[in-house]
């Protein structure tokens, strides 16, 4: 997992390094944070956590819409960036992979993150997002994620090749595999494509009126 003080170094430069779109990691970055707008019917006073708020660049979307955002970071430095774009934005330093603190423990319309899910393997997604949406997501609410996805596990095993020079191995999600653990915990996820290395997620709790979870088809 990276830690706090590589996003801390990475931060004068992330935001020259997501312009480079022609290949991994960053094809479909600026369409992948639209999308996630998009997909959140985003309104005017709608509460809006960003989950690893980074430089800001998905926290300014959501500001363009008039919502209420919030932002928590683990990196300082990242925060800085992000409170230079948006000195209003009310941003917690904090680790997304425990209980939020306040002033962020209370429910939000939409949950949001970009590019940030990839640093943890698919246990703690899993368990994340469910805390998340048990704790922090208003009735009606969803959880929407861009971030470098494939669809099947052959779609990251040829990635992997296709660009190796440039290659940097973490847990990326693979949709085939991980949609169905999401469901395990009763979160259903719509996944859309959005480039060769790149997808959003829609993601909302799942339970029928008889309180089953349907299988999958």
């Amino acid at each position: 997992m990276t830690t706090s003080q590589e996003f801390d170094d990475w931060s004068a430069t992330y935001d020259d390094d997501v312009q480079d779109e022609s290949g991994f990691p960053f094809m479909g970055y600026a369409n992948a944070l639209n999308q996630v707008v998009q997909h959140s019917g985003a309104q005017t006073s709608m509460s809006v956590l960003d989950l690893g708020v980074g430089s800001g660049n998905l926290a300014a979307r959501f500001v363009m819409q008039g919502c209420n955002v919030f932002g928590v970071d683990f990196s300082p430095e990242m925060i800085a960036q992000a409170s230079a774009k948006l000195p209003f934005l009310e941003i917690v330093q904090a680790d997304v992979t425990q209980p939020l603190p306040e002033p962020l423990n209370r429910y939000f319309d939409r949950i949001v993150s970009g590019y940030m899910f990839h640093e943890f393997p698919l246990e703690t997604k899993v368990a994340v997002l469910k805390r998340l949406a048990d704790e922090h997501l208003a009735p009606d609410g969803h959880i929407i994620i861009a971030d470098i996805a494939f669809e099947t596990q052959a779609d990251l095993d040829a990635a992997r090749l296709r660009w190796a020079d440039r290659w940097d191995e973490e847990d990326f999600w693979v949709i085939e595999r991980d949609l169905p653990a999401l469901q395990k915990v009763a979160l259903a996820a719509n996944w859309v494509r959005i480039s060769d290395c790149a997808g959003v997620m829609v993601i909302s709790p799942l339970i029928r009126s008889d309180g089953t979870i349907p299988l999958m088809g």
